[in-house]
């Protein structure tokens, strides 16, 4: 494996000088081994201080009832559904992430797998919230599980999209749990191997005997690959079967075949935004410039341009279908989106959502570090209003106009959001903070064939064309982590 080298034309995934396996472990744990800085501190007192308003809102509705909210006759659903489609949304990135790249042997992922896979965890918990929360009665929360009536539930109704739901989360949930903390045992090996006392001791019990050999190594990779072949249909199923809850429903705006493509684009472009959200920042902070390179971070723009794009049509195909398929109530459904009552919340989502990834057919924008953080949040923003839009422009006008409402969300709605928010970053900042942010073990596999050093060596070496050679140097003009200075003196 030594003697095998990795075409010239290829840019780098590790940048940097000197980089050994020890130094990646070194920088990789720099954040749980030491005492955590300033930037930390700031972000978790924050991201507590929302999780402590999502405890008290969450907690006032359980007392009161989800008549604290803002729901009314007709806008039954209102803001708690929406956070829910929206979370789940966010975690579909995690295991595209790590179960379809691994499958189709991208190696761009290792760098940033774990913190995708551990976001997955994080959103998926924040979307369970929303449902028990609107169940009004948590206690009865295993009611949807097909348990035995000794349990004191009835049998459930398999013919329901929202025992659908209960089931495909609950796995996703599940299967992305095991193939997250699966991947992490090797790391948390060697944490366990470089600490001493109580932390040696906790760190010993969660890597679970982890040994190194040659065996485990084996297993190891086996079960990842088992994990990923079931975890890539999941990608599918999951988001497909919550746009059922919609589909399967006679409700004008609702009922159409398009919703299921439709609704896992969208995932996938939402949490591809949050995971550039989450990453540029922890980037700089915990100075992994040199293993997430501006390779990571343009090809995930790339896919958001994709997966926007898709979205952007699945838009327009809703409203001319809904003008050919000549239904009156599907036509005024799409008109009211459009110019009616909540047309600030259309024309928002499509300017986030189809308008703003078109800026990254722009180089100079989609290898831009502030603007790639900036349209991720606008992304993210857009995916928002457009659950807002489909629940509540086609609930909020029925087929009844003496049923006409307006929905107009209550205090404890948007303390319950922006607590969910708070929840998230909570937990996201602990896994910084306790476990590797990146996959070690997965990344040293880079360093011999994939990293810059190994790629100048061969065109110091000769081995290279020449005029491959100066392809590759010029391809590293956009990355702030590389020192063209040090091309030049060759």
């Amino acid at each position: 494996m030594s003697s095998h080298h990795e075409s010239i034309l290829r840019e780098p995934l590790i940048t940097g000088e000197n980089i050994t396996y020890a130094k990646v472990t070194d920088d990789v744990l720099v954040p749980v081994e030491n005492k955590a800085n300033r930037a930390w501190w700031i972000g978790f007192t924050i991201a507590s201080l929302g999780a402590l308003m999502w405890v008290v809102a969450v907690s006032y509705t359980f007392w009161t009832g989800i008549g604290a909210w803002g729901l009314n006759k007709t806008v039954g659903w209102a803001w708690d559904i929406t956070g829910f489609v929206w979370w789940v949304g966010i975690g579909h990135a995690g295991t595209l992430i790590s179960a379809v790249l691994l499958l189709f042997r991208q190696n761009w992922r290792n760098s940033i797998n774990r913190s995708a896979e551990a976001m997955t965890i994080f959103a998926v918990i924040c979307a369970a919230t929303y449902v028990i929360s609107h169940m009004g009665r948590p206690w009865l929360a295993y009611w949807p599980l097909p348990l035995p009536n000794q349990f004191g539930s009835l049998w459930v109704n398999f013919n329901s999209p929202l025992v659908w739901d209960v089931l495909a989360i609950s796995t996703y949930f599940s299967v992305s749990l095991i193939f997250w903390y699966t991947g992490l045992l090797p790391d948390i090996a060697t944490i366990r191997d470089r600490a001493t006392g109580l932390r040696r001791k906790v760190y010993s019990i969660l890597s679970f005997g982890w040994n190194g050999s040659v065996k485990t190594w084996q297993r190891f990779e086996l079960v990842s690959l088992i994990l990923a072949g079931v975890s890539t249909p999941l990608v599918l199923s999951v988001h497909t079967i919550v746009s059922m809850d919609f589909a399967t429903s006679v409700i004008p705006g609702w009922h159409t075949t398009i919703f299921p493509p439709y609704f896992v684009a969208g995932a996938i472009f939402s949490g591809f935004a949050m995971v550039q959200t989450l990453l540029l920042i922890a980037r700089k902070v915990m100075n992994f410039e040199n293993y997430i390179t501006m390779f990571h971070i343009e090809s995930m723009n790339k896919i958001i341009i994709v997966t926007g794009s898709i979205v952007g049509v699945a838009y327009l195909t809703e409203l001319f279908i809904a003008w050919y398929s000549g239904a009156e109530y599907e036509q005024y459904a799409f008109l009211n989106r459009v110019s009616g009552p909540y047309w600030w919340a259309y024309w928002s989502m499509m300017t986030c959502n189809v308008i703003s990834p078109q800026l990254f057919w722009f180089k100079k924008i989609r290898t831009s570090i502030a603007a790639s953080w900036i349209l991720s949040i606008v992304v993210n923003i857009g995916m928002w209003f457009e659950r807002f839009v489909i629940i509540v422009t086609s609930l909020h006008r029925d087929y009844l106009p003496s049923s006409w409402v307006m929905f107009y969300p209550s205090v404890v709605d948007v303390c319950v959001f922006i607590g969910s928010i708070g929840l998230f970053f909570t937990l996201f900042l602990l896994f910084l903070r306790f476990l590797p942010a990146i996959a070690m073990a997965e990344v040293k596999l880079l360093v011999k064939t994939s990293s810059e050093q190994s790629k100048k060596a061969l065109i110091k070496a000769g081995k290279v064309d020449k005029e491959h050679a100066k392809f590759y140097v010029e391809s590293l003009d956009k990355y702030d982590s590389v020192n063209q200075a040090d091309y030049a003196k060759n």
